[in-house]
């Protein structure tokens, strides 16, 4: 069990116990209504990435607005969801190892569960892990359109693989896989469409050829909140799998849009709440934070609403503030909202959710798949 959560419902914000994860409820839905409004009308569905929220509950919020599903990244959080009720999930990458494997397989008994391949030898173990189980694993052909990480070559290679899938007693092919994850974080405007551009050629072709040989591609998932808008645009995606625009975070927050503004189209949801432990040096702030509570992979958090305030580091249990003393000044025990950096390896340092409305504590609940890496 995780330990005792930091606040009760009812607590007003300045008595939560810190370092603590708060999720502002009115944003955080404002934002999974935005989602699905965009969407509406398509053709594309919906299917949040979980590694960002890493939660049941999260999960069931997104269904209940539309979503067809969850996607993963590993077995691990396919379990904790599954095991919180969730009933259709896509691990979106490969699943390597025996054991792995056999608790994929397992879950097909419990959900509808799919996972992607891009090598023949991952289909001849996951024919293993189907077989000897007596269950057959919805199975989808990644594609590498430009993140130079996993996926096999578009086109006729591709289309060898899903090939294979199709010819086995025990898989199903269920369409590909192909997520530009680098062009999430391209700054302007010009350079995501350029980037989707390129990556829906590849995928348009490969569909195609895919068609001649007599496969349909039931799903062709990938995109991100970075460039969803694009993917919906080409009419080639039929699932989205956005995952940080639940929460938003201080990378994303430095997306433009084609007028050179910040992309405004989710708000911050997501914070981390600290407490002032030492204001010793004059225009210097320490706070009970450090990267073990805050993810700093992306930048360095952000002190929400106080620009003329910055997060000069991070250790392993603090974070320094330096400020103007003749402008401002901090006092010990304050509380501070940072937004984080990157959302989601920020949410797996936490046991617990804060979901505060209107200044109180609504609602506590677990991050279900917090260190799930297996």
């Amino acid at each position: 069990m995780p330990p005792t959560p930091p606040a009760l419902p009812g607590d007003a914000e300045e008595a939560i116990d810190t370092p603590a994860l708060l999720l502002d409820l009115d944003v955080f839905e404002a934002n999974l209504d935005t989602m699905a409004r965009l969407l509406a009308g398509t053709g594309a569905k919906l299917r949040p990435h979980a590694k960002t929220h890493k939660s049941a509950t999260v999960a069931r919020l997104q269904i209940a607005r539309g979503a067809v599903g969850q996607c993963v990244q590993k077995v691990g959080e396919a379990e904790a969801l599954v095991w919180g009720g969730v009933a259709d999930i896509l691990v979106s990458n490969q699943v390597v190892g025996a054991a792995k494997l056999r608790r994929l397989a397992g879950l097909t008994k419990l959900a509808s569960v799919a996972v992607c391949v891009d090598d023949a030898e991952q289909v001849w173990a996951l024919e293993q892990a189907a077989e000897a189980l007596g269950t057959r694993i919805e199975t989808l052909v990644e594609i590498d359109v430009g993140m130079g990480r996993c996926g096999i070559a578009p086109g006729p290679p591709a289309v060898a693989l899903a090939e294979r899938i199709a010819h086995s007693r025990h898989l199903g092919f269920a369409g590909l896989q192909a997520y530009h994850g680098l062009a999430q974080h391209l700054r302007r405007a010009e350079e995501r469409h350029a980037a989707i551009a390129q990556a829906a050629e590849a995928t348009r072709r490969t569909v195609e050829q895919l068609a001649q040989r007599g496969l349909h591609c039931r799903i062709v998932g990938g995109a991100g909140t970075g460039t969803f808008e694009e993917e919906l645009a080409s009419g080639i995606w039929t699932e989205i799998q956005a995952g940080s625009y639940a929460f938003m975070d201080a990378d994303y927050a430095q997306n433009l849009d084609a007028a050179g503004r910040p992309v405004g189209t989710f708000g911050h949801a997501l914070f981390v709440l600290a407490t002032v432990i030492s204001v010793a040096r004059p225009g210097v702030a320490v706070l009970d934070v450090g990267h073990k509570g805050v993810a700093v992979d992306r930048g360095l958090p952000l002190v929400w609403q106080m620009p003329d305030v910055r997060c000069v580091g991070c250790s392993d249990e603090h974070a320094t503030l330096h400020y103007d003393p003749g402008a401002r000044s901090f006092g010990i025990g304050q509380k501070l909202r940072l937004v984080p950096g990157h959302c989601d390896p920020t949410v797996d340092r936490h046991d617990w959710y804060v979901g505060l409305r209107g200044g109180r504590v609504e609602t506590v609940f677990p991050v279900d798949a917090r260190g799930a890496m297996r």
